[in-house]
C-alpha cells in the first residue's frame, strides 16, 4: 500500500512539473489505466483544432512500470475529424532494448514514454476547425497466439499530447 501511496506522489509531481514549465504543449492530458488495460478499453480524448496555420507534431504519451512485460506496443490509434472523418492507424512502438531494459524517462519504475504519432515525417496541420476525437486502444498479442492479449499488464496511464513543430 505504502509503495502504491509513493508511486502516485512521484507521478503526481512528475505531471505537474511536465506541465508547469511547457510551452510548447497546446493540448496533453492523462487517463489511468485501472490495475490492467482491457483489450476493449479505449482511451479517449477530445479537443479543439489549435491554429489551422501552424504545423503541430502529436504524441501518444505511456506511462508504464516494470510489469510491462513485452519488449513492443500494438495500438490501434483513431483520429476523428470535425466533419466526421476518421484515419485509423495501427502502430508498433519499441519499448524495450534488446537487454530487456525498458525505454523511457523516469528514474524509478516508472517509464514515461513520447511516442511519435504525427508530424515526424510530414508537418501536421489541423486543416478543419472545431473539435478533434483520438482513441487509443491497444492491439498486443502473444507470438503465436490468435486472439489478443486480454488484460495488458504494466500500463498505468494512456495520454495524448499535440505541441506547436519547431520551425
Amino acid at each position: 500500500m505504502l509503495k502504491k501511496t509513493h508511486r502516485l506522489v512521484l507521478v503526481v509531481i512528475c505531471c505537474f512539473l511536465f506541465t508547469s514549465c511547457d510551452s510548447e504543449a497546446v493540448f496533453d492530458k492523462y487517463t489511468s489505466v485501472p490495475n490492467q488495460w482491457h483489450k476493449d478499453s479505449i482511451a479517449s480524448f477530445n479537443f479543439k483544432a489549435p491554429d489551422t496555420t501552424k504545423n503541430y507534431n502529436l504524441y501518444v504519451n505511456l506511462r508504464n512500470t516494470d510489469a510491462y512485460k513485452f519488449s513492443n506496443l500494438f495500438l490501434i490509434v483513431e483520429l476523428n475529424y470535425p466533419n466526421g472523418k476518421a484515419v485509423t492507424d495501427t502502430l508498433e512502438y519499441k519499448m524495450a532494448a534488446p537487454n530487456g531494459e525498458l525505454l523511457g524517462t523516469g528514474f524509478s519504475d516508472l517509464k514515461e514514454n513520447k511516442l511519435w504519432f504525427r508530424g515526424y515525417k510530414d508537418p501536421f496541420k489541423f486543416n478543419e476547425e472545431g473539435d478533434y476525437r483520438v482513441n487509443i486502444q491497444h492491439a498486443m498479442r502473444n507470438n503465436g497466439d490468435v486472439n489478443g492479449v486480454e488484460n495488458l499488464e504494466g500500463i498505468t496511464d494512456i495520454g495524448f499530447r499535440v505541441e506547436q513543430a519547431q520551425k
